[in-house]
């Protein structure tokens, strides 16, 4: 996944949650001039551009005074939106029954992306469905994960249609 290193994750973490947010996960872009460290964020009540704003003003106060990253970037703080990103387990067993999207860094049954509906959850093995073919993908292995909007599947992406 593309998880922030962990030293970074553990600096913001706290501050997320601390103001009332899920942090749903921290990306890490690293670039001599145009870095990206991108926060997403989440709540029962949802997100509006407010809440991006109070967790930018948290983050970045206390990322110029801890300073651990050396290179330009730039802070980034974002809903995950519809087709959300996963970056833990956890997010894995709590849209069972959804359809995710994966990238995987190996292939696995010859394949190397995976659109399937979430069937079960044990220890760090994802089992997906997609089309009667039965996957299981150990989390270690998925390079980039997203949740698959109703909307699309209703459309027939999924299928391909």
């Amino acid at each position: 996944m593309k998880q922030a290193p962990e030293h970074l994750v553990a600096l913001i973490e706290p501050i997320v949650e601390g103001l009332g947010y899920e942090c749903v996960g921290i990306e890490y872009h690293p670039h001599p001039r145009h870095g990206l460290l991108r926060i997403y964020i989440d709540s029962d009540n949802g997100i509006v551009l407010d809440d991006c704003s109070k967790v930018s003003h948290q983050v970045s106060g206390m990322l110029d005074v801890e300073d651990p990253i050396p290179d330009n970037y730039q802070l980034e703080v974002s809903s995950p939106g519809a087709d959300r990103p996963f970056f833990k387990i956890s997010q894995f067993e709590r849209f069972k029954g959804s359809t995710v999207q994966v990238n995987l860094f190996k292939a696995i049954g010859g394949r190397k992306r995976i659109t399937g509906l979430i069937e079960k959850v044990e220890e760090d093995i994802i089992t997906l469905i997609e089309n009667s073919q039965i996957f299981e993908v150990p989390f270690s292995a998925i390079s980039k994960a997203r949740l698959v909007p109703e909307y699309l599947i209703e459309k027939g992406v999924r299928s391909g249609k």
